[in-house]
């Protein structure tokens, strides 16, 4: 199955002109005999990459970003953003992670690489160049290291991560000795930053496998990652709203939510205080009291830990703070809460309730969710008919108190934030005739 991209023409030409081997390697390869779309193109240079990135920049009239340190080059073309790098040869020196790297030929190239399905190469001269089975493997539906699985991670800690990541996006099951490799090395992963961790752990659960958190925890990789997540499968909920451990509750939940980023870190970490705040009463039952404002606090130190950036903190911290109000479908209680969270984050919030119903026993399943259904009406209603929830909305602002004689500072919040209260009771009274008379009353 050839690749039939017209740039790919335009290489093989010009490495032809230069004298040199050029293949598109790794995931480009991997993703188009699965069929899966891909806009990224690396090329292997036997040879100058750096070189060929100028020639084909030249051609094409666009800019080329050159890295000499790392010899590697980059352009754009077509909305496909196209690396170029020289075929090189890694060797580690004990207990380093810093290869010393020198040029090299196609096959070191190749087996420098993490899994045999990203170490396939192909040009239109040679077609497809596999050295290592991986076409088998993909057939197979197998995530198998390249060479020894032990040297592939003892090299770079990430790919123990990184074989998970891409059994969870491809829907593969790992190779024996793969698997063995990395239950053996999961406590590598120390060495690894929190960046690298966050990005491969974010792939895994935004894939259409976020379930695959258990295969996580199972090859003992979350307890080196996010350890709390192991005390979550270590939890009993012996309550009649439940049928699962906590952990295993937090995995049917994942899977309720679309692949949206904050979803699905909110799914993961919403009742991650449960361990924490468990108390259990003279009949057996096991209560959680407390656990969304102190999950809220966890959440943060653990998204702050992973390094995130601080809206998807603030998201999923106050989606998790929430998750567990049970607020009742009448349209004053509804404008509060809009006006804490805003409409967006609001709709998030009915997702996840939906999920974590749907992830519980079905003892009053169907009238938690007849409830959220009569929420998300009153939501609607309340948009649809322009209701006044935040101060924005006021038909009075700080300068027309200022006119009435209200001072500058405190008073005139505390003011406004009594208007909005009496409005947000009865959205009729939002108007200015009404309020000012109303904020003459509170001077």
């Amino acid at each position: 199955m050839p690749l039939s991209n017209p740039i790919f023409r335009k290489i093989s030409r010009i490495a032809g002109e230069q004298g040199v081997r050029a293949f598109v390697v790794g995931g480009y390869v991997r993703d188009h005999y699965l069929r899966r779309p891909s806009t990224d193109i690396d090329v292997v240079v036997v040879g100058s990459g750096i070189a060929l990135a100028e020639a084909l920049g030249r051609e094409l009239h666009t800019k080329v970003s050159v890295f000499k340190t790392f010899g590697t080059a980059m352009l754009r073309a077509g909305g496909i953003e196209v690396e170029f790098v020289g075929a090189r040869k890694e060797s580690y020196t004990h207990d380093s992670r810093k290869p010393q790297v020198e040029a090299g030929t196609l096959e070191d190239d190749q087996r420098r690489r993490d899994f045999t399905i990203n170490a396939m190469a192909y040009n239109n001269e040679e077609g497809l160049v596999d050295l290592f089975d991986g076409i088998r493997d993909l057939q197979r539906k197998v995530i198998r290291c390249v060479g020894n699985p032990t040297e592939r991670f003892s090299e770079d800690a990430l790919r123990i991560l990184r074989a998970l990541r891409f059994s969870a996006q491809l829907g593969f099951k790992l190779d024996p000795a793969t698997l063995d490799a990395i239950i053996a090395l999961a406590p590598t992963l120390e060495k690894i930053s929190a960046e690298r961790i966050r990005v491969e752990l974010n792939k895994l659960l935004i894939s259409k496998r976020p379930e695959y958190m258990e295969a996580v925890y199972e090859a003992g990789i979350t307890k080196i990652v996010l350890p709390e997540f192991d005390e979550l499968m270590k939890t009993p909920q012996n309550n009649p709203h439940h049928c699962y451990n906590v952990g295993e509750h937090t995995i049917a939940a994942l899977q309720h939510v679309p692949a949206d980023p904050i979803l699905r870190w909110t799914m993961l970490l919403h009742d991650i205080a449960k361990p924490a705040c468990r108390t259990t009463d003279e009949a057996g039952i096991d209560h959680f009291k407390g656990h969304a404002p102190t999950g809220e606090k966890m959440a943060k130190a653990i998204l702050r830990r992973l390094k995130f950036d601080n809206e998807t903190i603030r998201q999923v911290a106050a989606l998790i703070r929430w998750h567990d109000c049970r607020m009742a479908p009448e349209k004053p209680v509804i404008r509060r809460i809009l006006n804490k969270l805003g409409p967006e984050l609001f709709e998030k919030l009915m997702i996840v309730q939906e999920a974590d119903t749907m992830a519980k026993s079905l003892y009053q399943r169907e009238k938690t969710l007849e409830r959220i259904g009569k929420v998300r009406e009153c939501v609607r209603e309340i948009l649809d008919n322009g209701d006044c929830f935040t101060l924005k909305m006021l038909a009075v602002s700080g300068k027309d108190l200022m006119e009435l004689g209200v001072p500058k500072g405190p008073k005139i919040g505390e003011c406004l934030n009594a208007a909005l209260e009496e409005v947000m009771k009865d959205p009729a009274k939002n108007t200015k005739e009404y309020l000012t008379e109303y904020v003459k009353t509170l001077l």
